[in-house]
This record gives structure tokens, C-alpha cells and sequence, in this order.
């Protein structure tokens, strides 16, 4: 099926469609982010659910509107919950989304990530140039930072995303999203993202929300992105430094509008 351009227009409406069914989203995620990821999806105008357990998991992912399975603090039971809660999201029909955080660094969780890549085929892969590139058999970066450019690594999303049947999302400066097909560029955002632990990571999450309410897995991944690098770029007009702009990066995801994010949105 042949899908329609990307445009402001229909990020806009993304978010009304967003807001209108307010989707709940399983997060299978690193300890170091979980609370800012659900406060986050709140204030966006999703419903965090933190259920990662491996008795749950699968079950639960059969009942949420997506979820998120984030690789930044694996062990043993919530990588059985993350199995589980990908396979079951597959079988049902539910969108999820990969975050392999730090692959190519790690053997452990490299392997994990590309096994979740094959097995149960994820609606969005979301990470930065090197986590990407190392889903294809690359280096990796530096612990959870990445050494290589979107730019550097949009190719291999394309071969990835066309690979797996999949929507690829390099996050970085200018994010650069495929679905092997199309090409999306956004260009909002500000440094400050990545000095609040946990942005990127809860960028996953919003994404899961968002494929919760459009049926365009690309579009799902813009409008996420555009929303969250949209809202930084309004917090950093009324604070001075990282802590302040993590306060005010939930009141602007909370008071972003789908006219302002439309208007705002940097497409490329």
C-alpha cells in the first residue's frame, strides 16, 4: 500500500486523534527513566502502565493501545517480560516499539535487540546513529551515546526499516525517520535534550502512544518526535539551565496545541 506524504498538516492532526483517545501505553523500561516516562505520557495526554513482570507482560500487552520495550536495563525476568510482551503485541495486532539502547557496546543486550528485531517484527525502531547502525552488525557508540550522525546512519535505517517491515527513527540533531520508502526529517529541539536522563528513552514511549492512534507507523513516529522537540523548543524560552527546562518540558508537552505543533513542526 502506497502511503501519503508527511506533511504539518497531518502531524497536527496526529495529535488531535492523539489527545481525542488518550491511548495506554505498556513500558517495559530502564529503571533509571520509568518515572519520567510515565509522568511524561501524562502530560502529553497518554496513560502510563509500568507492567514488566514476565507473568503479566505478555498478557497485558495483548489489552494495551502500544508499547514500549526499552533495552536500558536489562535482566534476566524483565527480558522474559520483554519476549513475552513483544511476542504478544505482534499476535495481537498492538504497535510496539524497540528502544535498543546501547547495542553494539554490549554483546548481551546486542543480541537481544536484534533477536526482539526478528521475532516479533516491531511497528517503530527508535535509537540514535549508532544503536541503529549496530542493529546492522556496527560498532555501537558510547555506552548510551551515540559516535555516529543520523545523517551517517540513514541509509542503514532504510535497509533496517525495509529488512524488518519496519518504521526506523535515528534520533539525533535532525531526526531522520524511514519506513525503508519515505524519509522524514524534523529539525526542532534543543541541546538541553540531552542533558534530562531519560528523554530519548521516554520519546519511545510516545511514539507507542502515538501508533496507538494513527495507522501510519511513520506519521506516528513524527508526530511523536515533533512533539516532544516542538514543546523543548517553547522550554527553553523561560528557563536557565537543564533542571528548570525538565519542569517546563511536561508543562509545554501538556499545553502544546495540534494548530501550534502544525505550525512550528520543521519537516524536512
Amino acid at each position: 500500500m502506497t502511503r501519503q506524504p508527511v506533511t504539518a498538516a497531518g502531524v497536527g492532526e496526529a495529535l488531535e486523534a492523539f489527545r481525542d483517545t488518550t491511548p495506554l501505553v505498556q513500558c517495559l523500561t530502564n529503571i533509571v527513566v520509568a518515572q519520567w516516562t510515565a509522568n511524561l505520557l501524562l502530560a502529553a495526554g497518554a496513560a502510563p502502565a509500568m507492567v514488566d513482570n514476565p507473568h503479566e507482560a505478555g498478557e497485558f500487552a495483548r489489552i494495551a493501545g502500544g508499547v514500549l520495550v526499552n533495552l536500558g536495563t536489562p535482566y534476566d525476568d524483565t527480558t522474559d517480560g520483554m519476549r513475552l510482551a513483544a511476542a504478544a503485541a505482534a499476535d495481537a495486532g498492538t504497535p510496539w516499539v524497540l528502544d535498543p539502547v546501547a547495542a553494539g557496546g554490549l554483546r548481551w543486550r546486542t543480541e537481544l535487540a536484534i533477536e526482539l528485531l526478528g521475532a516479533s517484527s516491531p511497528t517503530i525502531v527508535r535509537g540514535n546513529a549508532s544503536e541503529i547502525l549496530a542493529l546492522a552488525g556496527g560498532a555501537g557508540g558510547k555506552g548510551v551515546d551515540a559516535t555516529d550522525s543520523p545523517e551517517e546512519a540513514a541509509e542503514v535505517a532504510r535497509a533496517v526499516a525495509l529488512d524488518n517491515r519496519t518504521v526506523v527513527a535515528v534520533s539525533g540533531p535532525t531526526d531522520h525517520l524511514t519506513d525503508g520508502d519515505r524519509m522524514v526529517l524534523v529539525s526542532n529541539g534543543h541541546e538541553w535534550l540531552t542533558r534530562v536522563t531519560g528523554v530519548g528513552c521516554s520519546l519511545g514511549a510516545l511514539m507507542a502512544g502515538f501508533a496507538a492512534a494513527v495507522d501510519d507507523p511513520l506519521l506516528a513516529a513524527t508526530a511523536a518526535t515533533a512533539m516532544l522537540t516542538v514543546s523543548a523548543d517553547h522550554a527553553v524560552l523561560t528557563t536557565r539551565g537543564p533542571g528548570g527546562f525538565a519542569t517546563a518540558l511536561l508543562d509545554e508537552l501538556s499545553l502544546l496545541t495540534p494548530e501550534t505543533l502544525a505550525a512550528e513542526v520543521k519537516l524536512g
